[in-house]
């Protein structure tokens, strides 16, 4: 498949295809007589695992690690392994954190319910920050204030 095709299908700019292959996270293509990348549609599958990696944030040096380990074949498995696993935890953390924003979104959006009658809203007043030594007891606080309904919201001041 020509690279305008590749492109087609798998979402990225010819541009972006160009530079992946010129770094080392596709392989070189296969040229035509008229000299032009001629891709194997198998690609397809390694692109789209490529994205699914920079969409959870691996470092493009982390995934060029494990390209290159890839090439290498079946010997590098165990490398690739510990490589994915580490990003994984990264991916777990990074969830969490979210999850613990989606808590403080909620509570402040709880907050703006009937907020019509309040003038000055200091968002940073009621916030509890997250220790990051004790994330746990962090999340509990978050969680304790998202069910009381109290994270973020202050009760109406007179005008």
């Amino acid at each position: 498949m020509k690279i305008g095709e590749l492109a087609r299908q798998s979402g990225l700019t010819p541009h972006t295809i160009r530079y992946y292959e010129r770094i080392g996270l596709l392989p070189r293509a296969d040229r035509d007589r008229q000299r032009q990348r001629d891709y194997d549609a198998s690609i397809l599958t390694w692109i789209e695992f490529l994205g699914r990696l920079k969409a959870t944030g691996m470092p493009i040096r982390d995934m060029l690690r494990y390209a290159k380990l890839r090439t290498r074949g079946a010997a590098t498995e165990p490398e690739r392994r510990q490589l994915l696993e580490r990003h994984r935890e990264a991916v777990r953390a990074r969830v969490v954190t979210l999850q613990d924003c989606l808590l403080v979104l909620d509570g402040k959006i709880a907050g703006y319910a009937g907020s019509s009658e309040r003038t000055n809203d200091d968002d940073a007043i009621n916030a509890q920050p997250i220790d990051d030594d004790e994330p746990e007891a962090g999340r509990r606080a978050i969680r304790r204030q998202h069910r009381s309904g109290s994270a973020g919201a202050r009760p109406a001041r007179a005008r």
